[in-house]
């Protein structure tokens, strides 16, 4: 594998992707990895075998991150499996974001505590509702909360991955399917090694 393309739903996912993990990642991210943002699920579903039937150099692999929302997740996965494989992309790496990216934030409260100035907040990540972030169907609506009694203004997505990017460390992050999909990235770059 020479390449590999993200595929998100939208520009805060891509920012935090491209912009700020990606390159703590992994060695020379922006020289082979493209993190292709659509404008929210419906576009990504629709543009999925579009952009995987497109010209792309030899050797390039996919991945597709999907939010969770309110689907069952295996069913969803397997949707977006069969698309890749009807556009002959078989070997895609699908991953689905539980519930939506503010999940992953919530699993490294620490992150979110030092973009806010509250150092204190992440002392937060022992209770009941923050020890599996994954399973908050609200986690968009946990972080406005945490925006609103905490920061000078209100919680936007784009200026969230920007504040709270930086910080975020993914040895610590409590959401599964941030590590699910850490592992994955990990294990491509692993095999552009090879």
């Amino acid at each position: 594998m020479n390449h590999l393309v993200i595929l998100v739903e939208e520009e805060s996912m891509q920012i935090l992707l491209r912009d700020i993990l990606l390159p703590r990642l992994v060695e020379d991210a922006d020289q082979w990895i493209t993190v292709v943002r659509h404008r929210g699920k419906t576009d990504l579903r629709k543009q999925i075998p579009v952009r995987l039937r497109s010209r792309w150099p030899e050797g390039t692999r996919f991945m597709i991150l999907h939010d969770q929302d309110q689907a069952e997740c295996r069913a969803l996965k397997a949707e977006l499996l069969a698309l890749c494989r009807e556009a002959g992309r078989p070997e895609t790496l699908v991953r689905i974001v539980c519930h939506e990216l503010e999940s992953w934030y919530l699993g490294d409260l620490e992150a979110v505590g030092r973009a806010l100035g509250q150092e204190s907040l992440g002392q937060r990540a022992a209770q009941e509702k923050f020890r599996e972030p994954d399973r908050l169907a609200n986690a968009k609506q946990e972080m406005e909360r945490l925006f609103l009694d905490h920061g000078p203004q209100g919680y936007k997505p784009r200026s969230g991955a920007r504040a709270i990017g930086p910080h975020m460390d993914p040895a610590r992050n409590r959401s599964h399917s941030f590590q699910v999909f850490i592992r994955g990235v990990v294990a491509l770059a692993a095999e552009r090694r090879v």
